[in-house]
């Protein structure tokens, strides 16, 4: 590509003869001028060039009385009405790319036909500029329940189940980061106040200081003998105890870490018989030898002591506390009454200290959460401190630095706090941080353009602060790190985007991009939940296998499709790997499902696949083949819809409203012997209005038939051989997946490169694909033929795009 964005090679493509000259001219005119579609250049051109082409290859279907497809090209009320159909020209502009129209059987346009009606619909009806590319609009984003929980645990260090505490995100072109579809009701809001209250109580100290609490374990416990201890009921495994008629003793050893006074203090609970018991006890309390305390017990029941005393203890020293119980006599009061089992149990020693609250620590998690010690006495140095907490905090938070205004509010929030008699600095500061957490700046991924924008430029730059957010959102599902806020800061981002991409891509976060980008495209989130009746599905193909689909064979399903991808994204292998490959990543039991030998413990790993293996690619991996079937059985139709949506980015469009579907379980019942699935597809497929649409997808979906509703391979359906064989409606045959899979990965590639390109520019945009972006994926494709389908390239071919790297600065004319 040239620096202005045209393809310098795109003339050295067309065949030499039949007015070349002329066509190059023609292309260059509108490849380099802005154009609308009321322009007379563009009907001149339509009635001079364009129409010719349709004359000879499109008015069979679609003009002259016929609308198949209900579109006819010569039913509109002019030229410029008809040029002016934007949507019209977008699917025309696919479907001839794609080579579904013309159908196979009829002829289709040249190389440079095609070249002519691809530039005419860019640069004329779309009126593109390649010099000035349009970025398209920009939605405002809220984060979704993945977003929201990334960004806190990033940002506070908590892991807050947004599952559970927020309603499911809705979909939008397959994804569920699309602005568009990210509703925010006052419902939602309730419960992002409640989210933010909850977060900080957990994550921020009420306090800066606490004391030093330290649990002491004795040194030993006796074993429990039942001969010679009491019953102890329920409370047996309750150590250690003092029988108030056997005594004993407990040693503790313990050392501090700083001089000064400590309190030792020990609790007890008493438990008694329920009768009277006439048996005492005395208990002695001894530190390094010398005698602390001394009491005595009687009997009671179910009552609870403490004891304590303070000391001056130095470190560097062992310390040895002792706690004996001597039995005391009964007294006059027993007489002849036998002795019950009284006891001291559930004993504690505790070491508390130093009292003194200049030794105390500052608590755990205070300087995590951007306090850097202990607030300053004086009220201006406080309120200086409080303001820079803040705005370290909002700078996170906001993802951007925020105005004198926010955090003069917000330090206002924190002062009506703290300055009450019963609440601490800190307080004061959680308080404002729930308002920055349940702020719409923070909530929503708010963008601005960058300051240095010439006045009235129609396109701007995003600034380096967006910029690092759609970074790190694209590739973490998270907040951007520090890194990213100094980079753009000094506004020195964009100079270091691949360094920084390949930085980010180390990163342990980036396995969010498996998860939450081809988890969609690729449906494998959904494997955890897909409704699939094993038995049932076995028990029909007649087969013996044992198959348990539990939670921890369904995760191992859904790592392998997650792991893959991740592969190729991480090593930047071709993304054609993910049509076909030699390789998968499995554990033993995912293994023997797939009825591969040789792999052996739970630990998910990259294994090489026997050459013979019809599997590879992710079209033969158990997440796919699952989430494309009904409960009982495979969905032919479910699949070839699949393949056309998420590889050949063709999907048909669905059935008319008032059509009766047959269903095949019915079908299948009422048909003569056991028809197996070709069969009954067949005869759906006879009906005139379902012909059309399923020659699109059935072949591809039959050619996977010899994977079960739950991914295991098979060779025959109801006893019989499994036919495969199929022809696509781009006119390519095939006999088996094999087959099938190389065609989708060599003469389909480019459209496999298309549809990727479009499905990761939706994601990493959070909006649809409009007909102003096909100039930034028709480059992306180009760059993606020449590198092979590296992985590096389709993610730098969008993230340096003018829509992911702009914004319009107001909304276009209209055109």
């Amino acid at each position: 590509m040239k620096e202005d964005g045209t393809s310098q090679e795109w003339f050295s493509t067309i065949p030499f003869g039949r007015g070349v000259w002329a066509v190059g001219v023609f292309l260059l005119a509108f490849a380099t001028r802005p154009a609308t579609a009321s322009d007379s250049h563009v009907v001149e051109s339509y009635r001079k060039d364009i129409k010719p082409i349709l004359v000879k290859y499109c008015f069979d279907c679609h003009a002259d009385g016929n609308k198949k497809g209900n579109v006819s090209f010569d039913a509109f009320k002019s030229d410029e009405d008809l040029t002016g159909k934007r949507e019209l020209w977008h699917a025309v502009l696919k479907n001839t790319r794609a080579h579904i129209m013309p159908p196979a059987r009829k002829p289709r346009p040249t190389a440079e036909e095609q070249q002519v009606l691809e530039r005419w619909i860019k640069y004329g009806v779309f009126a593109l500029d390649p010099k000035n590319p349009d970025p398209g609009r920009v939605t405002l984003r809220r984060l979704n329940r993945v977003e929201y929980r990334n960004t806190i645990r990033d940002l506070l260090g908590v892991d807050f189940d947004t599952d559970k505490e927020f309603p499911p995100d809705d979909i939008g072109y397959g994804f569920d980061n699309i602005g568009d579809v990210l509703s925010f009701s006052p419902l939602l809001a309730e419960k992002y106040m409640a989210a933010g209250q909850k977060i900080v109580a957990s994550a921020v100290p009420t306090v800066a200081r606490v004391m030093p609490v330290k649990e002491l374990p004795p040194k030993s416990i006796p074993a429990y003998n039942k001969a010679t201890k009491p019953d102890l009921g329920q409370d047996r495994n309750i150590v250690p105890y003092f029988s108030y008629t056997k005594g004993g003793k407990l040693e503790y050893t313990f050392q501090v870490d700083k001089p000064g006074e400590y309190r030792i203090s020990a609790e007890m609970e008493v438990r008694g018989s329920f009768d009277f018991d006439p048996s005492r006890i005395e208990l002695a309390f001894r530190l390094d030898g010398q005698e602390k305390m001394k009491v005595e017990h009687v009997w009671i029941n179910k009552k609870t002591f403490r004891y304590e005393f303070k000391v001056q203890m130095q470190p560097g020293k062992e310390h040895q506390f002792e706690l004996e119980g001597t039995p005391l006599p009964a007294g006059k009061e027993a007489g002849k009454k036998k002795l019950a089992s009284t006891i001291l149990q559930r004993i504690s020693v505790r070491l508390e200290g130093p009292l003194d609250r200049k030794g105390w620590p500052l608590v755990k998690n205070h300087e995590q959460v951007f306090f850097r010690g202990e607030a300053p006495a004086a009220v201006g140095e406080r309120r200086k401190y409080a303001r820079e907490i803040l705005e370290r905090f909002v700078r996170k938070g906001f993802r951007r630095p925020t105005d004198d205004k926010t955090l003069d509010r917000l330090l206002k929030i924190t002062e009506l706090v703290y300055k009450q008699p019963d609440k601490t600095f800190e307080q004061g500061v959680s308080q404002a941080m729930v308002a920055v957490l349940a702020s719409p700046r923070f909530l929503f991924r708010i963008e601005d353009a960058d300051a240095k924008t010439p006045q009235g430029a129609a396109y701007a730059l995003i600034d380096e602060y967006a910029l690092a957010s759609r970074l790190s959102y694209l590739l973490w599902s998270s907040m951007p790190d520090e890194e990213l806020f100094r980079l753009a800061e000094r506004g020195e981002l964009r100079a270091n985007l691949k360094t920084q991409v390949q930085r980010m891509l180390k990163d342990s976060r980036a396995g969010e991009l498996s998860r939450n980008f081809a988890g969609q495209w690729l449906k494998a989130r959904n494997v955890d939940h897909v409704p699939l009746n094993a038995p049932v599905i076995l028990k029909q193909e007649g087969s013996t296998a044992k198959v348990k689909l539990d939670v921890e064979l369904r995760k191992s399903i859904r790592l392998e499709t997650e792991l893959f991808f991740d592969h190729i994204a991480r090593t930047d292998r071709s993304v054609l790997e993910l049509i076909d490959s030699d390789y998968s990543f499995l554990n033993e039991p995912l293994a023997n499902f797939y009825g591969i030998s040789g792999v052996e413990g739970k630990e998910m790993r990259k294994v090489s696949l026997p050459k013979d293996s019809p599997r590879g690619g992710v079209l033969t991996q158990a997440s796919v083949l699952m989430v494309t079937s009904n409960p009982t059985r495979t969905s032919p139709v479910k699949r070839g819809l699949f393949v056309l949506d998420n590889f050949l980015g063709v999907p048909s469009p669905p059935p008319p409203p008032d059509l009766e579907i047959p269903n095949l379980d019915e079908a299948a019942e009422k048909a003569k012997g056991e028809p197996v699935m070709r069969e009954l597809m067949a005869k759906h497929r006879s009906m005139p209005l379902c012909a059309s649409c399923h020659a699109r997808m059935d072949p591809l979906g039959l050619g996977l038939e010899n994977f079960n509703a739950l991914g295991m391979y098979r060779d025959k359906e109801r006893g019989q051989p499994i036919d495969t064989a199929g022809k696509l409606i781009t006119g390519e045959s095939f006999t088996n997946i094999r087959e099938l899979k190389s065609i989708l990965k060599d003469s389909r590639r480019r459209d496999f490169y298309f549809c990727l390109t479009e499905k990761f520019l939706t994601y990493a945009l959070g909006r649809g694909p409009e007909y102003y972006d096909v100039e930034a994926i028709d480059r992306i494709v180009e760059q993606l033929e020449r590198d092979q389908g590296r992985f590096s390239t389709l993610l730098m071919g969008v993230i340096e795009s003018a829509p992911f790297q702009k914004r319009r600065t107001s909304a276009p004319k209209a055109k």
